[in-house]
């Protein structure tokens, strides 16, 4: 009955910026490894930012490193995506995840996470 819901996505130009928001919904969700993930129409889907909430730890893929970050907010289980200086190319549905179980490392490939939310458009004009 555990949900991930992402919000904050919409449609900014060139330059801008936006935070996503990734709550759970119908439980105190607690996960060690939070992703956050995003496909554009016709590609494959890539990582963004990945968290290990324990360790306090990010990693962020290098398509995005530099102009976006990842933070958490442990009161209320939310994890956020600040994205800053905007393209086109970032133009994409994206997606935050959550892993079961215990890892020591969080890993980077969407094909290991299980638990996903339903998404939030971000379009870059």
């Amino acid at each position: 009955h555990v949900q991930l819901v992402e919000s904050g996505g919409g449609s900014v130009q060139a330059g801008g910026s936006l935070r996503l928001s990734c709550a759970a919904s119908g439980s105190n969700y607690s996960s060690r490894c939070m992703g956050w993930f995003r496909q554009a129409p016709g590609k494959k889907r890539e990582g963004v930012a990945i968290m290990n909430r324990k360790l306090r730890t990010t990693y962020v893929f290098d398509t995005v490193k530099g102009r976006s970050t990842s933070s958490q907010d442990n009161t209320n289980n939310a994890v956020y995506l600040q994205m800053n200086n905007l393209n086109p190319e970032d133009t994409a549905m994206y997606y935050c995840a959550a892993i079961r179980g215990f890892v020591l490392r969080c890993p980077r490939n969407n094909n290991d996470y299980q638990v996903w939310g339903q998404g939030t458009q971000v379009t870059v004009s």
